[in-house]
């Protein structure tokens, strides 16, 4: 199996799930609490590995109670853990998360340990890197760490799938190291200063974001599906009609399924509705990890 290394932040989440979110100021006294492990790096990590994937994961944790759980999940998950880093006097990633009953939210994060991942971790990791098809990169992490993993990326030949979230800043030089570029509107809006809510305007944005030199663009569009461009041509992809319950991690699952599906060699048109199917899945379950799905699912869901 053609390795998959994810590079990136690990959060534990704390999620109340109440009738509405509060505006400021209020109370809300209706909720439902659960503790989940989440993260970004850590999500598409654990989309990917379901979804058949061989993975390994690079990241930092805190010295504090939390890590030894997380560590033990990912172990369940088949993940190789060799490049989770304890770090010392800091805590675990913290994400707080409220959703409502139409499954939108809102997260607040304290990124403890995610912000110590440093180019000398990565480096630690460069065997794996080397020995990788593909390479999965998200923003929570700090951010010269990312362009330092593109950076011997692209050193070493491999596909890096960018996943630019939370949206930062990008030089040109960095993104046309990219094989895959996956975001959704608003990031695209912030990349490319354009605004992408109409069918043209997506278009006209997927072409700017083309120009910096990415082999492919995924603008994902939530239950609308995805807009995908490459030399080859453009198109959109209809998304899967479910009722939603919590979207947290509904982005994450669709990166770490089309990291797999590309191992697999998939086209990308093929590997984005791969993707969609894996992202809608978890949009119909409370939490990060939890509601990522199985091979097995994704499978009969798409048959």
């Amino acid at each position: 199996m053609k390795k998959i290394t994810v590079i990136g932040s690990s959060n534990v989440d704390m999620i109340i799930k109440s009738s509405r979110l509060p505006k400021p100021g209020e109370t809300v006294g209706d909720g439902i609490f659960a503790k989940v492990n989440g993260g970004k790096g850590a999500n598409q990590t654990v989309a990917a590995a379901r979804a058949g994937g061989n993975v390994v994961f690079v990241s930092c944790l805190g010295d504090d109670d939390f890590a030894p759980a997380m560590l033990s999940n990912f172990k369940e998950d088949h993940i190789d853990t060799q490049f989770v880093f304890i770090e010392q006097n800091v805590a675990t990633g913290i994400a707080l998360i409220l959703v409502d009953n139409k499954a939108e939210n809102c997260i607040s994060v304290a990124p403890g340990a995610n912000y110590m991942l440093s180019s000398s971790h990565i480096r630690k990791a460069e065997t794996v890197i080397k020995e990788s098809e593909i390479i999965l990169l998200q923003l929570e992490i700090p951010l010269e760490s990312v362009l330092f993993a593109l950076e011997l990326a692209h050193e070493h030949g491999k596909k890096v799938i960018l996943n630019p979230a939370p949206a930062k800043e990008i030089d040109d030089e960095h993104l046309a190291m990219t094989h895959t570029l996956v975001l959704n509107e608003s990031e695209a809006e912030f990349l490319t200063g354009l605004p992408v809510e109409t069918d043209s305007q997506i278009r006209e944005a997927a072409k700017v974001l083309k120009a910096k030199g990415p082999e492919n663009i995924v603008i994902t569009l939530g239950a609308k599906g995805a807009f995908v461009k490459n030399n080859e041509r453009d198109e959109f992809l209809a998304g899967f009609k479910v009722e939603a319950v919590d979207t947290t991690a509904a982005g994450d699952t669709f990166c770490g399924a089309l990291a797999v599906a590309l191992t697999e060699e998939k086209s990308i048109f093929e590997a984005v509705k791969f993707a969609s199917a894996a992202s809608a899945i978890s949009a119909t379950r409370l939490g990060a990890q939890p509601s990522v799905p199985y091979r097995k699912e994704i499978d009969e869901f798409l048959s």
